[in-house]
C-alpha cells in the first residue's frame, strides 16, 4: 500500500527531478522514494557511528595501554632471566638444600612485596614508565 503525499520542492530540484523522469520506466515517486530510503540509511549509519566512535576510541586507548604494559612485563622478565642466568653458578650438592631454603625465603619476600604494591594500587609498570621518561628527558637534556 502506498501513501499519498503532497510535497513542495525548490525549482532547481524540481527541474532535475523532471529531467530524471524523462526516461521511460522511471517515475517521480520511485526516485523520491529511493532517495529518501538512501537518506534514512546513511543518517542511521552516521548516528550509529557517532554513538560507537567514542567507545571504540576508549577501547583502542585501553588496548594500547595493555599492549604497552605487556611489553614492559616481557622486557622485565627477559632482563631478569638473562641476569639470573648470567650470575648464577651451578651449586655443589652439599650447599643445595641451604640455597633452596634461602631461595624460598627470597621468593616469599618477593611475593610479599608484590602483594603490598597491588594492595596500594601502585603498579610497577607505571614506575618503570616514569623512570624511562625521566631517563629520556635527561638524555635529551644532555644533548
Amino acid at each position: 500500500m502506498k501513501v499519498r503525499h503532497c510535497l513542495y520542492f525548490d525549482e532547481k530540484v524540481s527541474a532535475e527531478l523532471e529531467a530524471l523522469t524523462a526516461k521511460p520506466g522511471t517515475s517521480k515517486s520511485d526516485i523520491v522514494n529511493a532517495a529518501l530510503q538512501a537518506f534514512f540509511q546513511t543518517r542511521g549509519a552516521d548516528q550509529l557511528d557517532a554513538r560507537l566512535r567514542p567507545r571504540l576510541d576508549r577501547l583502542s586507548d585501553r588496548l594500547g595501554r595493555i599492549e604497552r604494559d605487556q611489553q614492559i612485563v616481557l622486557e622485565t622478565l627477559a632482563l631478569f632471566i638473562r641476569f639470573q642466568l648470567t650470575i648464577s653458578a651451578p651449586l655443589p650438592a652439599n650447599q643445595l638444600s641451604a640455597m633452596q631454603a634461602a631461595g624460598n625465603e627470597r621468593y616469599q619476600s618477593f611475593i610479599d612485596q608484590v602483594s603490598r604494591k597491588l594492595a596500594k594500587g601502585a603498579a610497577f609498570s607505571s614506575e618503570i614508565i616514569e623512570r624511562a621518561e625521566d631517563q629520556r628527558d635527561d638524555d635529551e637534556g644532555a644533548k
